[in-house]
């Protein structure tokens, strides 16, 4: 990664960066996504223990022998997966910002 290879060859003042507007602004773009993302997978999680702990809905038949609980535990894998492939996405996007930040800073370095 650019920030990477340009920090070692120069000082950067984190300070400066986590005060700047764009860094915050970075932040709660992250946050935005995060956020939710996470509050969503723990439900989707925790649905189906609670589901078969304390109700029989999950065990009436979907397809044929197949209940709706073993369809609700297959669907847990395919979350997952979008889910991950969502903030891998979204990672390269954060990644470019937090690079640009960087560039800027080194920038405003160079000058002084």
């Amino acid at each position: 990664m650019l920030a990477e290879k340009e920090s070692e060859n120069k000082n950067i003042n984190y300070s400066k960066i986590a005060s700047s507007a764009s860094f915050k602004q970075l932040l709660q773009a992250k946050k935005k996504f995060l956020l939710p993302m996470s509050i969503f997978f723990f439900v989707f999680y925790f649905t189906l223990p609670i589901m078969t702990s304390y109700s029989t809905i999950l065990n009436t038949s979907a397809f044929g022998e197949i209940s709706w609980a073993w369809v609700f535990a297959f669907s847990q894998f395919i979350m997952t997966w979008i889910l991950c492939s969502l903030y891998s996405k979204r990672a390269v996007a954060f990644d470019k910002q937090a690079d640009e930040i960087i560039r800027q800073s080194l920038k405003e370095a160079d000058r002084k």
